[in-house]
Formats: C-alpha cells, sequence, structure tokens
C-alpha cells in the first residue's frame, strides 16, 4: 500500500469520524449516518490494499 493510499484512507477515516461525532452533538442522524459510510469506506480501501499487499509478497 503506498504512502498516498494510507494517508487518504487515514483522512477519509478522520473525516467520517468527525462527522459522526458532529452528527452525535446536533442530533443530525444523517450527518452521523454519513460519518460512518465515511468510515466503512475507509476500512473497506484499506483491506483491499492490504490483500493486495498480501499477494505482492
Amino acid at each position: 500500500m503506498g504512502l498516498d493510499d494510507k494517508l487518504s484512507n487515514a483522512a477519509e477515516d478522520a473525516k467520517g469520524k468527525a462527522k459522526e461525532a458532529v452528527g452525535g452533538a446536533t442530533d443530525d442522524e444523517e450527518l452521523e449516518r454519513q460519518g460512518k459510510t465515511d468510515q466503512a469506506k475507509s476500512d473497506l480501501k484499506n483491506a483491499a490494499e492490504n490483500v493486495k499487499d498480501a499477494f505482492k509478497h
């Protein structure tokens, strides 16, 4: 996994956590869902990159 991919996934995860926190604090369920979705996307991308890395070695 390249450094740029790691940074991009980490940024997406951080953005998702922030959205989820703000949504929870303001009772905005849609924003909270968006945050959870962003985090899930980041997790899936990380998993896919880990599988690619496993086949490279």
